[in-house]
């Protein structure tokens, strides 16, 4: 596949019932990433918006794997830094979900609940596992994909990038085709919106802003009780990505004030 490239948009809404938004996400020609930072521990932000901008800087000019690997252990370097320098920065963490372009296909660093997927046609696909408690529980057996869905404690993470913590990413490549479309999200959004509806949106809206608006619009309809988070991205020839520039949202995007829309 020559002469691919990527047109991307990032989006965000701090949702009905928060006051901060602790998430925070980047796209780019070479990177798109999200992260959100952990409910129910302090300064989610500050844990959110320190993994994406470490993976935002990362050279990804060799081996895009290795690059997005040794960023996520650098998010953990600095989290950890973080935490001994101020102690109440100690128990932050955050979600990251990263893919980095070569041109040809990605490679994707994942740790956490937020998720990447992969419109083809007109099929949806999940890239990522989520690491929760839940869903380690249906891979057992122990719990249906239906009863998962609903359980209480369905947001309880058993792996993350955490101060005092040393969470391992699963790493692997995604083969890339043209006319793909790919989005990335916070649980905020695929927590709130079902699969059918995440396909619909994708499918049918023309622009990945568009895709963006109408995921978050869903997830605030259905309570917006979280902070919900969106990039999308299609594989599109060279001529027709445009000119574009990477886009910082959430609690990386400059002069962070809680609050950002596509």
């Amino acid at each position: 596949m020559a002469h691919q490239m990527l047109r991307y948009a990032a989006g965000t809404d701090i949702g009905r019932r928060r006051r901060t938004n602790e998430d925070s996400a980047f796209a780019g020609p070479r990177l798109l990433a999200v992260a959100d930072g952990m409910g129910g521990h302090p300064h989610g932000d500050v844990a959110s918006r320190t993994a994406v901008t470490t993976v935002a800087g990362l050279p990804l000019a060799g081996d895009p794997a290795a690059a997005l690997a040794t960023g996520v252990a650098e998010v953990a370097a600095r989290l950890d830094d973080l935490g001994r320098q101020d102690p109440a920065l100690a128990r932050m963490g955050t979600t990251l979900t990263a893919m980095a372009w070569d041109g040809h296909r990605f490679a994707v660093a994942h740790i956490g609940d937020s998720r990447a997927y992969l419109l083809r046609g007109p099929d949806l696909f999940q890239l990522t596992r989520d690491h929760t408690m839940v869903q380690t529980l249906v891979d057992g057996g122990k719990l249906t994909p239906e009863e998962a869905a609903n359980h209480p404690r369905g947001s309880v993470l058993v792996r993350a990038l955490q101060s005092g913590g040393s969470g391992e990413p699963d790493v692997f490549w995604q083969d890339a085709l043209p006319g793909d479309r790919y989005l990335l999200c916070s649980d905020g959004v695929s927590g709130l919106v079902p699969a059918d509806a995440i396909r619909a949106a994708m499918a049918e809206e023309a622009r990945p802003a568009d895709v963006i608006a109408r995921l978050i619009g869903l997830a605030n309809q259905a309570g917006g009780h979280d902070n919900s988070t969106c990039v999308v991205a299609d594989v599109v020839p060279a001529g027709e990505a445009g000119d574009q520039r990477p886009v910082l949202v959430g609690a990386a995007a400059p002069g962070h004030a809680g609050t950002g829309r596509p």
